[in-house]
């Protein structure tokens, strides 16, 4: 009887590797030349290099905690906002969808957006002021969260034997420490100075930017912070309610649903159209050439650009200044502040894990010690504590 070959089904990892040679565009970075990681380790049978990246990113601590971390809306103020963490999976979604339309590595680009927030404080960029704030009043001290995400995947994160931190590829740790947007400021590069970024961080970039934007729009309405009305001064809003407003009729609450998924699309769409022709005219031949070029090709066409910050300035006239949101990140920053404050007079108050009481410390370093505890605390972790600490009825 004659044995019959039998062809093996399950794809290895130089299966896949081989695929992107095959798939992605010349200027798209492979996994297989990657510039590896700081600890060597050995390759695995079955998953990319940006594989392994993005599981342990998903398998973090620090990753757990952005489902209670402020977007906008402060948890307290409802279940349907968005939280950092949610917001982190809408990043991740869009970036894949313009990575693939562009032959680029989706590996890569969802490594690096799951990892962009990771370094948020409480409270979202309230919290960020609040602990930048306190940073500043010791020497050469700030708190910037790129830096912090950055931290915690190469040294805070503690899950293997052999080395602090995750160990992701050099390109993951460029692609955080340089994410920048208008509500991002690059890290301190240090070595990583005269890096540029691939391909697909700058997408990451730009996916952060299209995400917030959107459901920040929606969390608004939902809130009632802002309303239709506000948002018909938007010529980017105008055109968006023009191609769906005779599909919804009266239902505004559709209408919020179907605008808004307009706005990503056509956002999109141009983002795409744009980095197109730029790619075209830059003749990439290979993903080392973008990171030398260090040029920003992924964007948004002139007339997208203009009306998206028009509709950015909207928000930030009628969203974040409204009397709500107000309230809501003082009194978030107040909260941090007496955190700061009670921790400071009494360090021997922290947890032994976080101040070791037979050391000596300078005031730079317990500056920093504070901080960055209270940087990894959720929302409702800070709110419990400051409960504890300040309410003379509550059990410690």
């Amino acid at each position: 009887m004659t044995k019959l070959k039998t062809e093996r089904n399950m794809r290895s990892r130089q299966d896949i590797e081989e695929l992107e040679f095959q798939n992605l565009a010349p200027y798209a970075m492979k996994s297989r030349e990657s510039s590896g990681r700081q600890f060597t380790e050995s390759q695995h049978p079955f998953r990319t290099c940006y594989q392994r990246d993005r599981d342990r990113v998903v398998h973090s601590e620090a990753f757990r905690k952005l489902e209670y971390k402020t977007q906008v809306f402060v948890v307290f103020e409802g279940d349907y906002y968005r939280t950092r963490l949610t917001h982190t999976l809408e990043v991740a979604q869009i970036g894949r969808t313009i990575g693939r339309a562009l032959r680029l590595n989706e590996d890569l680009i969802e490594a690096i957006a799951l990892a962009h927030d990771l370094g948020h404080p409480p409270f979202g960029h309230a919290g960020e002021e609040a602990l930048d704030e306190r940073m500043r009043r010791v020497e050469q001290g700030r708190f910037n969260h790129n830096m912090r995400s950055f931290e915690i995947v190469t040294r805070l994160e503690r899950r293997y034997p052999d080395f602090d931190g995750l160990n992701l590829t050099k390109e993951v740790l460029i692609g955080i420490l340089k994410h920048q947007t208008k509500y991002d400021v690059v890290g301190e590069a240090g070595k990583y100075f005269n890096e540029g970024p691939t391909i697909e961080a700058q997408v990451v970039d730009f996916a952060d930017s299209l995400a917030y934007l959107n459901h920040d729009i929606d969390d608004g309405l939902q809130s009632g912070c802002i309303t239709i009305k506000d948002l018909v001064e938007s010529h980017l809003w105008q055109r968006a309610c023009a191609d769906v407003h005779g599909k919804v009729g009266d239902d505004l609450e559709m209408l919020r649903y179907q605008v808004v998924k307009q706005l990503i699309d056509m956002q999109i769409q141009d983002l795409l159209e744009t980095t197109d022709q730029r790619l075209q005219d830059a003749h990439f031949s290979s993903s080392e050439d973008v990171k030398k070029s260090r040029a920003t090709v992924v964007g948004f066409g002139e007339r997208m650009a203009q009306e998206r910050e028009a509709l950015q300035e909207l928000l930030n006239k009628k969203l974040y200044h409204h009397y709500r949101v107000v309230r809501m990140t003082s009194k978030a920053q107040r909260i941090l502040h007496d955190l700061f404050d009670v921790y400071l007079k009494g360090p021997q108050q922290l947890p032994y894990s976080v101040y070791e009481r037979n050391r000596k410390y300078s005031e730079k370093e317990i500056y920093q010690l504070i901080c960055n505890h209270i940087a990894s605390m959720t929302d409702r972790f800070a709110l419990e504590e400051h409960k504890k600490l300040f309410n003379p009825y509550t059990k410690v």
